[in-house]
């Protein structure tokens, strides 16, 4: 069994973090080759909706610190994990795909990297939140902390980072960090996944990437890139599926191109 499994069931890819005795922690290979899935799933087109999870008790504590010796001994090291870091919650934000993070216990430091790049964060009751980052004298990577600060605002996103305090999915959903609580956060996830399932892929890709760019300021967002894909879809199959099957008044089967 490897550290990353993947599961497909009704066009819904389960992306599982599988180091549960390490409570799930990220290693500089891991977050490498979750870049790479992701990239794959992306591209896709039997996977409409990606989960991510952590086996066991616990979504992830974050980057495997015990490697830190070797990996992230001093600034140089420490500028290419970070690299490797953010080329991982790239890959997850870019992905053409809906991306839900499936939270359950700990979900710490870089488990917040993962959670952060994903479009939405259902959590169970004992999801704990929290960036320890100014425990390590670490400074948290630019793009991230752009998530949390769209995500919390500017005095929650201060809180958390300055007192590493960890919070629970309660205050989470207060702050706006997560989208749903309830008692299975898989199954939510699942709900949630399957109702995006179903509806036309070119729309959520275009939504998303709009979206996504608008979200991170000014001059983020590349136009011709918008209006490429917003003329993509109106040359599409789907498009004209979509058309035909409101005329006869039918469920639309979207093929993403």
């Amino acid at each position: 069994m490897s550290e990353i499994d993947v599961t497909l069931a009704d066009r819904v890819a389960t992306v599982t973090i599988n180091r549960p005795g390490q409570r799930n922690a990220m290693t500089l290979a891991m977050w490498r080759g979750m870049a790479a899935l992701f990239g794959r799933l992306s591209a896709d087109p039997e996977v409409r909706a990606i989960i991510l999870t952590g086996a066991g008790e616990d979504f992830s504590t974050g980057a495997d610190i015990a490697e830190f010796g070797l990996v992230r001994g001093d600034a140089g090291q420490a500028e290419a994990y970070e690299v490797a870091v953010d080329a991982c919650s790239a890959a997850i934000e870019a992905a053409a795909k809906p991306t839900l993070a499936a939270l359950r216990g700990y979900c710490l430091g870089g488990g917040n990297h993962l959670a952060m790049a994903c479009d939405f964060r259902v959590a169970d009751p004992s999801a704990r939140i929290g960036i320890p980052a100014a425990r390590l004298s670490i400074v948290y990577g630019v793009r991230s902390t752009q998530r949390l600060l769209a995500l919390v605002g500017l005095p929650a996103a201060k809180r958390l980072l300055f007192t590493a305090e960890r919070i629970d999915a309660a205050e989470g959903l207060r702050l706006g960090f997560l989208d749903r609580v309830g008692p299975d956060a898989l199954a939510e996830a699942r709900r949630l996944a399957a109702a995006m399932a179903d509806n036309a892929p070119l729309s959520i890709a275009g939504a998303k990437a709009i979206l996504n760019g608008l979200a991170m300021g000014p001059g983020a967002l590349d136009p011709a890139l918008a209006e490429g894909l917003i003329a993509q879809a109106a040359d599409s199959h789907d498009y004209r599926e979509g058309r035909a099957a409101f005329a006869d008044k039918r469920k639309p089967a979207f093929r993403g191109c």
